[in-house]
């Protein structure tokens, strides 16, 4: 049995999907157990990384498990959950982390994930990390905007990423979880080519045969925008806004070789991802 947490997230719920496609017993970890929604004959678990009864529980008899923790001061979380996994003998562990996560400038987030990181390493079990670059889902976001035919913000002006479809993200995943060629590894996760905002709009507006135009905010607008539309409060804005100022000065415009290496094809491009999500944003 493999244990998923964060099992309704971006990644989670499609290393789900995933792993029972493949005929893998697959059990799900989730705060709410009646509102998940999962694939047929997937096991669900009540489960806070804050109860660790509930941990114990969800890893009892795993054989291997994909931890999902999201950032945040210390790494408590992820030390809980690794604490959970040793006590039941969980063989393998997965760590989704993040990109930048060995660069200070990329802002505490990257501090926090690397606690985490640790934690995995310092197991005694088996395990893989992965650092993927911002996920094309990201854009999902913008979908009221372009449905309404308005400007997207852009927040990183020409600053690129390795923009990766989260569907690469978790057949990485599914294979160090099942795969031993893995152990020990640590991946940086990117999609084929380094892209900016306004190269995501262009993508997507040649996808859905309409204009798609961004909004370059200052870093003012910026911090309010954060504010208002993300509900970033102001104990965390100083660490976000670190996080953006890395992504507008081109720090992250990094494409590596690991999706291909381990899928044995291309990772998928930020077009290929609008193609199927158009409908998210008013296009059949």
């Amino acid at each position: 049995m493999i244990l998923v947490t964060g099992a309704t997230g971006t990644t989670g719920s499609e290393v789900v999907r995933q792993l029972t496609a493949r005929g893998e017993e697959v059990r799900a970890l989730t705060r709410d157990p009646g509102r998940a929604q999962l694939p047929a004959g997937v096991e669900t678990v009540r489960g806070d990384y804050a109860d660790p009864g509930s941990l114990a529980v969800a890893m009892a008899g795993a054989r291997a498990a994909y931890l999902v923790c999201p950032p945040g001061p210390g790494a408590g979380q992820d030390t809980a959950l690794v604490a959970a996994a040793r006590a039941a003998g969980v063989r393998r562990l997965v760590k989704l982390s993040a990109i930048g996560t060995d660069d200070s400038a990329a802002g505490p987030s990257a501090a926090w994930h690397g606690e985490g990181e640790r934690a995995v390493r310092e197991s005694g079990a088996e395990w893989t990390v992965l650092r993927p670059s911002s996920f094309a889902t990201n854009t999902l976001a913008w979908a009221q905007s372009v449905r309404r035919g308005e400007p997207v913000p852009n927040m990183t002006a020409d600053g690129a990423s390795g923009v990766i479809d989260p569907r690469d993200i978790a057949e990485v995943a599914v294979r160090a979880l099942l795969e031993d060629a893995h152990h020990g590894r640590t991946y940086t996760l990117t999609g084929p080519a380094a892209i900016s905002v306004p190269d995501q709009a262009a993508a997507l507006a040649a996808v859905l045969g309409r204009p798609v135009a961004t909004r370059d905010l200052t870093p003012d607008e910026t911090a309010e925008f954060l504010r208002t539309a993300w509900g970033i409060d102001d104990t965390r804005l100083a660490g976000v806004l670190t996080g953006v100022a890395y992504l507008r000065d081109g720090r992250n415009a990094i494409v590596t070789e690991d999706v291909p290496e381990v899928l044995g094809r291309p990772a998928r491009t930020f077009r290929e991802w609008a193609e199927d999500h158009k409908a998210a944003f008013g296009t059949d």
